[in-house]
């Protein structure tokens, strides 16, 4: 009995034996091939990185090289520079340096990358290029040629001792002598050695890029947490009997800022409000209250949360758009001075639509942005000329007066032209002094969304 079942077993056991040998070989053959190809990847990245930053430096010098007046050669040049540094910032992103410290770098590049980006797309005619962003120019070529060597030194060494990217990610990840590794050792000095660089003056649109906004910046006399409690039930206004929970964020840092919480018997749930420590401004107001079905229009929506913020202190705001989501309106409002719609200072409103009461605000813009008054000076185009500006198949659905901040950061007067074309909605905002076209955009409208 035991010969047959030997006899039975044996041969069935060593077939399931080959056959894990068998499958474990594949399996051992698939993961080597899959790091052999990210091995590759990461190899490819690295040496295309140090070959775009050499590219890099000698784009910059041929941009000094030619004369100051030459406006043609500089555009051409800063575009090839916007390029180059786009393609080392992608092939950056494709190094496992996640864990490694190499921010100081990558924004540099960014900042080199919009800096360029931005003096090239003007119109050197009337905007050449000063000399302080030549300046920058040399300042740029200097550094970035300290930057390429150190990243060749690098690839040398990578070449000449056979290192591995591989072993990179595994030191980064596990942090075992991740200090010894010699790839990881030469990023870090070139991080180190772009902190040190003075930093440059990249002009306001490049600037406002990177503005990181502070509640400081707002100004006024920081208030108490039994402050903020006044401001919360009084702003809530759901009844009496409320119970006010005040939580301070961020103490002792630049984003001071306290959160109450609002609750009552009266109302279904909590509501929530953030406001600056630095003058109590109110930043945002949540209600979330279960809303039924959409019993209100959109019109009426628009028209119930302008009543809600001229009520709760904020009068003389202008919806300028209206998008619906199921059972919810979200609504844009800005301020105006004179008839003249102030868009830098705009919050979003959201509305229930089954009584088309707001349930929630976020006014961050606004309470940063605020001014009482702004000097804005009339129009030195008048509207008949203003529309010789415009595209002569763009069907014109309305024209209004609008403050904006242009893409280089600088706020101005424009007239803004709702209108369609080419099967699209757009609105096109046209400089109120010279009728340049300073930003277009494309309405892009959801189920119901509806642009005022």
């Amino acid at each position: 009995m035991y010969k047959r079942l030997s006899a039975i077993m044996f041969p069935l056991t060593a077939l399931l034996l080959v056959g894990a040998l068998v499958w474990g070989y594949q399996e051992n053959q698939e993961k080597n091939s899959i790091l052999i190809k990210a091995e590759n990847q990461y190899q490819r990245a690295f040496h295309d990185l140090s070959f775009h930053v050499e590219r890099l430096h000698g784009e910059l010098g041929n941009t000094l090289a030619v004369n100051a007046s030459s406006n043609g050669m500089h555009r051409k040049g800063l575009v090839n520079v916007w390029r180059l540094t786009s393609e080392a910032q992608n092939e950056i992103n494709q190094l496992p340096l996640t864990l490694l410290p190499f921010s100081e770098t990558e924004e540099f590049l960014s900042k080199i990358a919009n800096f360029s980006y931005k003096a090239a797309v003007r119109d050197f005619t009337k905007k050449p290029l000063t000399e302080a962003e030549l300046g920058n120019l040399k300042a740029l070529y200097k550094n970035s040629g300290e930057i390429s060597k150190d990243l060749q030194e690098v690839q040398q060494k990578v070449i000449g001792n056979k290192l591995r990217w591989m072993d990179v990610e595994s030191a980064l990840a596990t942090e075992e002598k991740a200090e010894d590794n010699t790839i990881i050792d030469g990023f870090k000095t070139v991080d180190k050695r772009v902190a040190a660089y003075p930093e440059l003056d990249w002009g306001p649109s490049v600037a406002s890029i990177y503005d990181k906004r502070s509640v400081k910046k707002i100004g006024g006399k920081p208030v108490t947490a039994e402050e903020i409690k006044a401001k919360a039930v009084k702003f809530a206004d759901i009844g009496g009997n409320e119970k006010v929970d005040v939580r301070e964020n961020g103490k002792g840092t630049e984003w001071a800022s306290f959160t109450a919480m609002v609750s009552s018997p009266n109302h279904q749930q909590p509501i929530s409000m953030d406001f600056t420590r630095e003058g109590g401004l109110l930043i945002s107001y949540n209600d979330n209250r279960e809303v039924g079905p959409a019993k209100v229009s959109m019109e009426q929506a628009v028209t119930k949360a302008g009543e809600f913020l001229k009520k709760k202190g904020y009068p003389g705001m202008t919806a300028v758009s209206a998008d619906r989501y199921d059972n919810l309106g979200n609504l844009t409002f800005v301020s105006s001075q004179n008839g003249v719609l102030i868009y830098p200072e705009k919050m979003t409103v959201r509305v229930a639509l089954d009584t088309g009461d707001p349930t929630g605000f976020q006014a961050s813009d606004f309470v940063k942005e605020h001014q009482d008054k702004r000097e804005i000076p009339k129009p030195a185009l008048s509207l008949a000329e203003a529309r010789k500006h415009l595209n002569p198949e763009f069907k014109e659905l309305y024209h209004r007066l609008a403050w904006i901040e242009n893409e280089d950061a600088v706020e101005l007067l424009t007239y803004e032209f709702g209108g369609k074309i080419n099967g699209s909605q757009y609105r096109i905002y046209l400089n109120a002094a010279d009728g340049n076209e300073e930003a277009v955009e494309e309405v892009r409208t959801s189920s119901g969304a509806q642009d005022k």
